[in-house]
């Protein structure tokens, strides 16, 4: 599914947001991104694939193949799901190792952690934690 790198994915997420004059437009187009994302199949819309420290619900289901992970996932909150889909177009179809160490620079050069409520961003990092956390038990099982 991917063949450039989470930089590159970024870097194209940094000039997306670049395009927008303020906020209120950068806002507008988080919520077309979780409008667009994909609908995560009902059974993982489960407690056990919610994401601890969100304050709406957030599911989040990892797939294995071919040496990468694929991220699905869905939000009650339509800010949340733009938030989620922006992560999985960086991070979904890489490699255990290349999420695990993925610096995630573009979140604070669009600013975005300034822009949200604290609850939104402690959301945003609980999110990007799980991500992560999917990644390391797959890391860990591939050894």
């Amino acid at each position: 599914m991917n063949n450039i790198t989470i930089q590159e994915s970024e870097q194209k997420i940094i000039a997306e947001f670049a395009l927008f004059d303020d906020w209120t437009d950068k806002y507008n187009y988080l919520i077309e991104l979780g409008k667009n994302l994909p609908l995560i199949d009902e059974q993982y819309r489960q407690d056990k694939y919610l994401i601890a420290g969100c304050q709406s619900n957030v599911w989040l289901q990892a797939d294995y193949k071919d040496g990468k992970i694929y991220f699905k996932a869905d939000s009650d909150a339509i800010i949340t799901k733009g938030i989620i889909s922006l992560l999985i177009s960086v991070l979904s179809g890489h490699t255990p190792q290349e999420i695990v160490d993925a610096n995630l620079d573009f979140i604070d050069q669009i600013e975005l952690t300034q822009y949200l409520t604290p609850t939104r961003s402690n959301g945003l990092l609980s999110m990007i934690k799980q991500m992560k956390t999917y990644a390391l038990g797959y890391l860990a099982i591939k050894n």
